[in-house]
């Protein structure tokens, strides 16, 4: 009767230790995943920060050339007024 115990025992081991490599295969598929997208989301913010720096200089080519269209906060608040 011993025996049986000792068979059922060991093959409830067995299947928790299965369920156990099941989820770590789980977790370093999710790990793979995410460097993967960790890797996609800094080519898109190095591409964003290059086109935001292109912006800018566009800006500032603008102002030197047109000085009458600087920034300016009160001449903003007249063209949304406008608006």
């Amino acid at each position: 009767m011993l025996f049986y115990a000792l068979i059922g025992l060991s093959l409830v081991l067995l299947g928790i230790s299965g369920l156990q490599f099941t989820y770590m295969f789980y977790l370093d598929r999710l790990h793979v995943e995410r460097k993967k997208y960790l890797k996609e989301l800094e080519a898109k913010s190095a591409k964003l920060t290059r086109q935001l720096a292109d912006a800018e200089k566009r800006i500032a080519m603008i102002e030197s050339a047109h000085p009458e269209m600087r920034k300016d906060d009160e001449i903003w608040a007249e063209v949304i007024e406008e608006a």
